[in-house]
């Protein structure tokens, strides 16, 4: 006699906690209410939806199309593409043709969705074949593109369509959906570790889901440690004590001891700045003159180690430059 075992995938909490309506989307909240105006009255007009990575872009689009369209509709009615993938010009012939040539009874007033997402990484090919196949099939089928940069679409789509623009998500919404999801999922966690995604995350909302969910995985435990060791990322205490220790005690000596600790652990020169940028931005006590040829002479160690030169004379060179300016 064979059991039959029921196996449940546990879904990343990125798709899991993903809001399927409008209300449930955290931050820019007048956008927002422009997509539940359009939504109410049922008019969708072509749109493209700009902005950084995981403050959501396609899941608003998403949230429309659901809305728009009902879950009887929703499914059959609405195609998504990724372009960064499917990108050429033979998938404008094939793919988006073909879906918008498809027959789909809707309710009165409701169109087919098309949802592009990545669109900035269409060829300028493929955005010209686009151009004919929107005002074609104007009656029956909508598009909304979303990407990171709206200027890399060309001028032609930008004029056939509506522009949102998505801004960064603050600290504090990040924090509330998080406290959301720890509540829900049974998270143990202490202020620290929550501080610490927020900070990792930079307004990201999907990578501080995803940095919480991996601390848990490989913890059990959300505190800044765990989550500085997940992302890999120097620890901003150790960052803001070199700083301190160049700015207010002009001890290169200590400050040098400390960036030995975390070269020798292996973080990149890269990480290193990066961390330094962020903490030189908040670090308090600081004069604003102090502050700002602070941040100028990190910028120009981040270029240069951009160009290639990631060394560690890069760094020591900058602590000191840093302890010359204060």
């Amino acid at each position: 006699m064979s059991t039959k075992e029921v196996v449940t995938l546990e879904l990343p909490w990125v798709e899991k906690y993903r809001p399927h309506i409008l209300d449930d989307i955290v931050g820019n909240s007048e956008t927002i209410e422009r997509l539940k105006i359009i939504a109410r009255d049922g008019n969708m007009p072509n749109m493209i939806i700009s902005g950084l990575p995981g403050i959501g872009k396609t899941t608003s689009i998403h949230c429309l199309a659901y809305e728009l369209l009902g879950p009887k509709h929703y499914q059959q009615a609405t195609l998504e593409l990724n372009a960064s993938d499917d990108r050429g010009i033979d998938v404008v012939r094939n793919k988006i043709k073909q879906f918008a040539q498809t027959k789909i009874s809707l309710p009165p007033g409701r169109q087919k969705i098309i949802i592009l997402d990545e669109a900035d990484s269409m060829t300028p090919g493929a955005q010209q074949a686009l151009r004919r196949t929107m005002e074609i099939y104007s009656n029956t089928t909508r598009f909304a593109f979303a990407c990171n940069q709206s200027s890399k679409i060309i001028e032609p789509l930008q004029s056939r369509c509506a522009i949102l623009r998505y801004n960064k998500l603050a600290d504090q919404e990040v924090l509330a959906r998080l406290l959301e999801i720890a509540k829900m999922d049974d998270v143990k966690y202490n202020s620290e570790g929550l501080q610490a995604l927020i900070f990792t995350a930079e307004g990201d909302m999907r990578q501080a889901i995803n940095n919480m969910q991996s601390t848990v995985a490989g913890f059990g435990f959300v505190n800044d440690i765990n989550v500085f060791k997940i992302v890999d990322q120097p620890h901003p205490l150790v960052i803001r004590k070199i700083l301190s220790y160049c700015i207010k005690d002009k001890n290169i000596d200590k400050a040098l001891e400390l960036l030995d600790g975390l070269w020798y652990k292996g973080y990149s020169a890269i990480d290193i700045v990066t961390s330094t940028f962020r903490v030189a931005k908040t670090i308090p006590d600081v004069n604003e003159q102090i502050r700002l040829d602070m941040i100028k002479e990190i910028g120009f160690v981040h270029m240069r180690i951009l160009e290639g030169v990631s060394t560690y004379l890069q760094l020591c060179g900058m602590y000191s430059k840093i302890c010359d300016i204060s």
